[in-house]
């Protein structure tokens, strides 16, 4: 049962608390087989449910895709493969993006809203950062990219930070010693959203050198996600911009 339903029986009286909280609970996921999808997710949130395909099968992708699609429209997933995106009905139109890594089906996103930078310490970080502004476009927020600027070259990101003040928020995108969050959080309004990378040599320690600096930043106003998600900081980045719009997030009245 639709949910809207369920509060509208019981504002009537027709059913009881009880039973409405049990209606809820049964209606707000679906048992697809293999997974237990969240489909009301985007109503409590303001984002939806996005598949992690890494370590899921094809058919596995394919299955939870076709639900998703037939429920909400679209679907998008992360850490995909190009196997993933074979193994999709042609009827879901699918579209996989091999340097993020992101899949997604269904209806296309519109016009993006808002605007949150996306920048990058090297061409090395591109995935990660891609897989950020990636996210951020599925789920409407319009992003400006601007790579490989980072520290060891400095006056390339000078010659971009003047564009950042007017964004919601600005993810940082960076491997080695992590220092681009910490610059940017000092020269810019917006808050900041560092996302180190496992990019680096040895003493980078997969990307655990980053993570430390980013979190010991003397910037006030960043931020830390886990190392390489790139979606996660897309993501929060999405519900910042939303808040600074004056919109909760999609599902909102």
């Amino acid at each position: 049962m639709n949910p809207d339903a369920v509060l509208d029986a019981f504002a009537a009286g027709d059913i009881s608390r009880d039973e409405a909280k049990r209606r809820l609970m049964g209606a707000t996921f679906m048992d697809s087989g293999c997974a237990k999808l969240d489909l009301y997710r985007e109503l409590r949130t303001g984002g939806p449910e996005v598949v992690y395909c890494e370590g899921k099968t094809p058919a596995q992708v394919a299955e939870i895709f076709d639900v998703m699609v037939r429920h909400g429209g679209r679907a998008l997933g992360t850490r995909a493969e190009a196997a993933h995106l074979a193994a999709l009905p042609a009827s879901l139109k699918g579209r996989y993006d091999p340097v993020s890594r992101l899949l997604s089906a269904g209806t296309a996103a519109g016009a993006g809203q808002g605007k949150v930078v996306v920048v990058s310490a090297g061409t090395s970080d591109l995935p990660v950062a891609e897989e950020a502004a990636g996210t951020l476009e599925y789920l409407g927020t319009r992003v400006v990219r601007h790579y490989d600027c980072g520290v060891a070259g400095i006056h390339r990101l000078l010659s971009v930070v003047g564009e950042m003040d007017d964004a919601s928020a600005v993810i940082a995108v960076a491997g080695m010693e992590g220092a681009l969050p910490s610059v940017v959080g000092g020269a810019v309004t917006p808050p900041v959203i560092a996302v180190p990378t496992s990019v680096g040599y040895g003493a980078s320690f997969q990307g655990l050198a980053a993570l430390l600096a980013m979190m010991n930043s003397c910037a006030p106003g960043v931020a830390v996600v886990n190392i390489d998600n790139g979606f996660g900081a897309g993501f929060l980045a999405h519900k910042i911009n939303m808040r600074m719009m004056g919109r909760p997030g999609p599902g909102s009245a």
